[in-house]
């Protein structure tokens, strides 16, 4: 009991083993990849499915394409981001060197393409296939765009926190 240090609660509660970094990390990055092809996959699915079995005369067109085109930007721009440049200035300034505010837009910029995406996705789906009330498999093609670009997001979330996760091994050369 002497090694220790104080205890916070009365009975020992076992913690369990946390994997390393790495290996957390790894599965990060894995997870969002499954994640973006099972997304990408249900706008291509759509698509195929309106050419080629669809009756109706309702059929994927490129405005059911571009919410899934601004996701991908807002990806793209969210994971080039490095998150030790969001926070390497210690002061706001707008001109010299300012790194961090830069970043902090940009990042912005790429959320709100993101969000952008995903919203103009709902927005296909209502106007295009809620409000004239087309029946299952029409209205299938909206629903695959709203969770494809779900799937999306949900990837470049799980990436840009794989991504960042601290590495037990990371030095820190600041003095």
């Amino acid at each position: 009991m002497s090694g220790q240090g104080p205890k916070l609660f009365r009975f020992p509660i076992p913690l369990p083993a946390l994997p390393s970094s790495a290996h957390v990390r790894a599965a990060g990055v894995y997870l969002a990849g499954a994640l973006f092809s099972l997304g990408f996959w249900f706008f291509v699915d759509s698509a195929i499915y309106s050419k080629k079995y669809n009756g109706s005369n309702v059929h994927v067109s490129f405005v059911d394409w571009i919410p899934g085109i601004c996701s991908i930007f807002g990806i793209i721009v969210i994971n080039s981001i490095d998150k030790a440049r969001l926070s390497s200035d210690s002061s706001f300034s707008f001109g010299g060197s300012g790194v961090a505010w830069k970043a902090r837009l940009v990042l912005f910029l790429g959320f709100a393409l993101l969000a952008g995406g995903f919203a103009g996705s709902i927005v296909v789906l209502i106007l295009k296939y809620i409000v004239p009330a087309y029946p299952w498999p029409t209205l299938y093609f909206g629903i695959s765009n709203v969770i494809g670009n779900g799937l999306l997001m949900m990837s470049c979330i799980v990436m840009w926190i794989s991504q960042n996760v601290e590495d037990e091994y990371s030095y820190s050369l600041s003095l």
